[in-house]
């Protein structure tokens, strides 16, 4: 039996080695309302990181957000701390609207149900992405959490000053961290620029995903003006590391559908529905959702094996998924 990487191989699409080309993610011009005119990219104004903390004695769920307000140029930051084995789960929450965050730098100690949880932070000095001009620093920044004295959270890069205060290293920050899912909410046209890793020892990859227009041959037009037989078409683009893995025709027909490619040696799934940009009121003014979900060990047995053939370490593995909400003003 051939293995599953060179079965899909011939159907996906192979993005593991970045690309310097063109690509289709640029130099656009079209009037639809759905469609940009601009090749600025939108604003990025939330971003939401979702970790899973294994911990020896309790498995926690982390949320960071980070969120900015394009009439507010102040940088928002909200934790919250959950039970993973808990369903429902009681949910600690620290937020932006709390005085304590309202500072660049600071530490903030609660005891709840789930231990002693504290927070420390340092944004004083935090640099953005000066492309994707999003809310999350991307460095000379940290926020550290800490679930009953064990290091629970460990972001950013300036933060071991304040570890050798607590008695801690950037060894006591083991494998226990996965992260298992990024939401990013973007305002503005149709053209999304990201980056993101879809395991954590893979590289950074540069996602664009636009929607611009192409004329379209054999369309029956209704307009007596028109004497050839041209449309201009909406037409959907997303390009990894410059080189385009999916292009969707005609997507006002297609506004909803999914396509396998292959990044870092995984399968990913990626899903997109652009309902609301067609069907809208005004039009072109609705959100779209964008999903890129990594297949574990578990969903690709299932292509050839039963489930009761899948190994329990199978089902431990997590997913990662990457959600683009994009909303068209």
């Amino acid at each position: 039996m051939r293995d599953l990487v060179s079965c899909f191989s011939e159907n996906s699409i192979n993005v593991t080695h970045p690309l310097s080309l063109p690509s289709s993610c640029s130099n656009y011009n079209t009037s639809n309302a759905c469609i940009s005119p601009s090749l600025i990219p939108s604003t990025q104004t939330s971003i939401t990181s979702v970790y899973r903390i294994n911990l020896p004695s309790k498995h926690l769920i982390i949320k960071v957000t980070w969120s900015c307000n394009k009439n507010n140029p102040s940088h928002g930051l909200s934790i919250s701390v959950s039970s993973a084995d808990q369903n429902p789960s009681k949910s600690l929450k620290l937020n932006t609207s709390s005085r304590f965050f309202r500072k660049k730098k600071g530490n903030k100690s609660v005891d709840s149900d789930l231990g002693k949880i504290e927070v420390f932070w340092d944004l004083s000095s935090a640099k953005y992405d000066s492309i994707i001009m999003g809310p999350e620093p991307i460095q000379g920044f940290y926020v550290i959490v800490l679930v009953d004295a064990q290091l629970g959270l460990l972001l950013g890069d300036s933060s071991e000053e304040t570890l050798k205060k607590k008695g801690l290293s950037f060894d006591d920050f083991d494998s226990g961290k996965s992260l298992i899912s990024r939401q990013e909410y973007f305002s503005g046209n149709t053209f999304y620029s990201t980056k993101a890793k879809f395991v954590e020892s893979g590289d950074v990859h540069e996602i664009v995903i636009r929607c611009h227009a192409e004329k379209t041959e054999g369309l029956k037009q209704s307009s007596a003006h028109n004497h050839n037989n041209h449309h201009q078409s909406p037409v959907l683009s997303v390009c990894i590391d410059k080189k385009t893995v999916t292009k969707v025709k005609r997507l006002q027909w297609n506004f909803r559908g999914n396509q396998t490619i292959f990044v870092d040696g995984l399968l990913v799934d990626l899903m997109w529905d652009v309902h609301d940009w067609f069907f809208s009121s005004p039009e072109g003014c609705g959100k779209a959702v964008f999903m890129f979900r990594t297949r574990n060990g578990l969903d690709s047995s299932r292509l050839w094996l039963e489930e009761k053939m899948v190994q329990k370490d199978e089902q431990d593995k997590l997913d990662f998924s990457l959600l683009i909400y994009a909303c068209k003003t």
